[in-house]
């Protein structure tokens, strides 16, 4: 249990591990996450269910080692086991069949997008994608989603493989073609959720957005993961993780967001263990 059989890294410090876990692996739908330690003391960190094998006992989970934790996470090797695995957490996706869907992947946020974009699919709706970057190297499962979608756009801010912009600029450029899009689903940053937000209630089409706040427990105890939607107070970790982008308060996630950023500097440089992060 909790043994790592399968690591890759896929881009640059972005890993794709296979876990073995049965029970999870069983139960886990779309949407859905898992939280995880690495060592006792070690950092609890929230990661999206990419993938799951019930015939194997395995979950897949792919994360960017951007922090200290998941730094720790990414010397890891195959054979060893993660102290804790606990899931799955966070309300499954909600699937119907909507009709063409435009699922928009933000550097590692194209990863949640993976099996939420196989289950839509899987409910009949034709799938438009878009894949988002900083740079060509840093393009994460773009083969894997183009097997799921119709169409397949890749934007980098750079320029260095496919548009160059962001996923703002090639979703506005599929609306000014007059490709009719039913429902958007946007992962990845928050400033790039909130663009495409702002750009799909102009047109009146309905967004969801995967939030990633503040998260400890991942049951509603601790209350860190709070987000402001439709001004009411919800809990990403029981809530969500996943709500309508045009009732979701940005400003004030991005604020909280940023209300640990000196301690996670500290633990970055000394290898000191946050009590509380965003290292996901």
């Amino acid at each position: 249990m909790n043994e790592i059989v399968f690591k890759e890294e896929i881009a640059a410090n972005t890993y794709r591990y296979k876990i073995s876990h049965p029970k999870i692996a069983r139960k886990r739908k779309a949407g859905q996450f898992v939280i995880l330690r690495t060592h006792e003391g070690g950092e609890r960190v929230p990661l999206t269910i990419v993938d799951s094998d019930p015939q194997e006992g395995t979950v897949t989970l792919i994360f960017q080692a951007v922090g200290h934790s998941t730094r720790e996470l990414a010397e890891m090797q195959v054979g060893d086991a993660l102290m804790d695995l606990a899931g799955p957490l966070g309300k499954p996706t909600h699937i119907e069949h909507f009709g063409t869907c435009c699922v928009i992947g933000g550097g590692y946020g194209t990863a949640p997008v993976l099996p939420i974009a196989a289950a839509l699919q899987e409910a009949g709706n034709e799938i438009v994608g878009i894949v988002g970057a900083r740079t060509k190297d840093l393009v994460i499962l773009e083969q894997e989603l183009g097997q799921i979608c119709s169409r397949l756009e890749v934007a980098t801010d750079d320029g260095s493989y496919g548009h160059k912009g962001f996923v703002t600029d090639v979703l506005g450029g599929l609306l000014a073609e007059g490709v009719k899009i039913d429902f958007v689903l946007a992962v990845g940053p928050t400033p790039m959720m909130r663009a495409v937000s702002n750009l799909t209630r102009e047109h009146a089409i309905p967004t969801m957005v995967s939030l990633n706040p503040i998260m400890v427990d991942g049951t509603g105890m601790c209350g860190g993961c709070r987000v402001e939607v439709g001004g009411e107070t919800k809990f990403a970790c029981v809530d969500g993780p996943e709500f309508d982008g045009h009732q979701v308060n940005f400003d004030l996630l991005m604020k909280r967001q940023g209300t640990y950023k000196a301690e996670e500097a500290e633990a970055a440089q000394h290898g000191s263990h946050c009590k509380i992060g965003l290292d996901k």
